[in-house]
């Protein structure tokens, strides 16, 4: 026997559900209303946006903090001086024609082309001073 419409009867079972549906199953049950997630969605993905890129900036700038950290090492490094350097102390680099060299001797005492002023530090690392 087919049973009415408006009626929730599981034939499988042969029992009435209507207490299980996740839905309404009548017209005067109550009116189901989506959540909108449209604008929560609009307003969430800005604020991640807005902090992913805040954190890639500063990996960027620190990034571009290492790379100059690295460069300038290379740079010192790679010139010519004839004696130890003493962590702490101050050193200033030079180019000539034959090339670029360490000294101890300040910008002002000498006429060859100043690159720049450098200090070891205790982990050997070249740090550019300003």
């Amino acid at each position: 026997m087919k049973k009415p419409d408006n009626i929730v009867y599981n034939e499988e079972t042969n029992e009435y559900d209507a207490y299980l549906k996740p839905y309404a199953t009548n017209f005067t049950a109550p009116k189901i209303d989506l959540p909108n997630s449209v604008s929560w969605k609009k307003q969430n993905i800005t604020l991640a946006n807005k902090q992913i890129k805040a954190s890639f900036e500063e990996l960027k700038k620190e990034f571009e903090v290492l790379y100059n950290k690295f460069s300038y090492n290379e740079l010192v490094y790679s010139s010519k001086f004839t004696f130890e350097p003493i962590v702490g102390e101050t050193y200033h680099l030079y180019e000539n024609e034959k090339g670029r060299f360490l000294s101890l001797l300040k910008p002002s005492e000498c006429n060859f082309n100043y690159i720049g002023s450098f200090r070891l530090d205790s982990d050997k690392i070249w740090n550019k001073i300003e």
